[in-house]
């Protein structure tokens, strides 16, 4: 039988952004954005800082939607389906070629504490496609202690780490997008970053006022732009939070029940991961009988792992799962 500790199986409902912070019509105001940025990220600062059984599937959630976007800045195909599929088949220890280097990325910077060091960017480019220059990574390290340890509002500091590392090296904007989401982090005071501003790269926020193309890191109106797209990414993040907390409930409450002994590791995966591919094995459990994905795929556009079979009862599908290890 799984035991579940109380104080996590039945968190509190997560916040939302104030209806007012993102209701506002047309283009507003420098002050007005920043004013809003702030509300919104105040309503995520309890999300980031808590620790729900669910922030697990949360965060590579967050993280996979800003791969997805990073698909399109590196001129890649991949959708989000695409990236979990290239993820979940990957054998361990392969390589999962470009696309899901630049996934790891994204739940590398969702994993770790915004810690930053030489190691840690070297790190980051490698895995985003990007060779860079260990001085000039070391003098970076520098600039963001500078940047984040400054009295700039949070989103203030990540649009200027943005803008810099776009003006080092104008073909490296993604990883100036993956710094700043770890600069606000650090800008916040929170426990790990949230993978938020890429995901908004190519939305509204940063399009340019005549509408005919997307304002960059360090050009004219971004930091109202990274502002207003903060908005939308802490209202997205907060409805994502609710949304697996339903599920999450529904998975804790039959969990009590499930008595096959690998069930514990399962369960613990569905709450961590995005997606856990049917293949899954553990010491205690040979094999899912069924494909399983915890946050993500439709039923009428499945990911890999489900379209082999139908979902398990998880954070996405049915309600009533059974983690019986497969008949001989």
């Amino acid at each position: 039988m799984i035991r579940l500790d109380p104080a996590t199986a039945n968190p509190s409902a997560p916040p939302t952004v104030p209806r007012w912070a993102h209701a506002s019509a047309g283009t507003p105001s420098d002050a007005d954005a920043a004013f809003q940025a702030g509300a919104a990220l105040a309503s995520l600062d309890s999300l980031a800082r808590a620790q729900p059984a669910w922030a697990g599937a949360w965060r590579q959630r967050l993280a996979l939607k800003s791969a997805a976007a990073s698909m399109r800045l590196a001129g890649r195909a991949e959708d989000e389906a695409g990236l979990r599929d290239v993820w979940q088949l990957c054998p361990a220890g392969a390589d999962p070629g470009p696309a899901g280097a630049i996934f790891g990325a994204w739940r590398q910077l969702a994993l770790q504490p915004p810690a930053v060091s030489a190691d840690r960017l070297a790190k980051g480019t490698e895995m985003l496609g990007l060779a860079w220059d260990d001085a000039a990574l070391a003098d970076l390290c520098i600039e963001i202690e500078d940047v984040a340890g400054s009295q700039r509002p949070a989103p203030f500091a990540a649009a200027a780490i943005a803008a810099r590392v776009v003006a080092m090296r104008p073909d490296a904007e993604l990883f100036g997008w993956w710094l700043a989401d770890l600069v606000l982090a650090q800008s916040r005071r929170w426990p790990r970053p949230l993978p938020l501003l890429m995901a908004q790269a190519f939305g509204p926020a940063f399009r340019s006022k005549a509408g005919d193309r997307r304002i960059r890191p360090g050009e004219r109106d971004f930091e109202r732009a990274v502002c207003v797209a903060l908005v939308q990414a802490a209202a997205e993040a907060c409805r994502l939070a609710a949304e697996l907390s339903r599920r999450a409930e529904k998975l804790l409450a039959v969990a009590p029940k499930l008595r096959a002994k690998g069930a514990g590791d399962v369960i613990f995966l569905l709450l961590n991961e995005d997606a856990v591919a049917g293949s899954l094995t553990t010491k205690n459990l040979s094999r899912l009988r069924r494909g399983a994905c915890s946050t993500g795929c439709s039923s009428s556009r499945p990911c890999a792992s489900c379209r082999a079979a139908p979902a398990l009862g998880c954070l996405g599908f049915s309600d009533e799962p059974s983690l019986r290890p497969p008949q001989a």
